[in-house]
């Protein structure tokens, strides 16, 4: 299965989706900002980074373009709650999977992985 890196700063929903995925068979870790993801990312390798948009340190969109630029072949798949983070992302199209909004069940965000991961 995945290795899959999830950038969420609200620890409760992290999780959630941490164990949602582990379910799945995924391997996954836990970031809490842009910032801490980035370094996990520079740690070890990941199929797929999962990020928030909206997050203290360096959010979402940036954590997008740094991973995309320094890991070419890493599948991005973002999440926000915000219509405005959406269009955000727009710039961001050539280089991610998708954007889940929030809130998400769990067969949607799992559905959202699969997706992302077979594409």
């Amino acid at each position: 299965m995945a290795r899959i890196l999830i950038t969420e700063d609200e620890d409760s929903l992290r999780s959630f989706v941490a164990r949602a995925l582990r379910l799945d068979g995924h391997e996954t870790r836990e970031a809490a900002d842009g910032a801490e993801g980035l370094e996990k990312l520079k740690e070890e390798p990941f199929d797929l980074l999962l990020s928030d948009i909206r997050m203290p340190v360096m959010d979402g969109i940036e954590l997008a373009h740094q991973a995309a630029s320094s890991f070419p072949a890493l599948k991005i798949l973002l999440m926000t709650g915000y219509a405005e983070q959406r269009e955000r992302a727009d710039d961001l199209a050539a280089k991610i999977v998708d954007v889940v909004s929030k809130p998400f069940a769990l067969p949607d965000i799992r559905q959202a992985v699969a997706r992302a991961l077979a594409g």
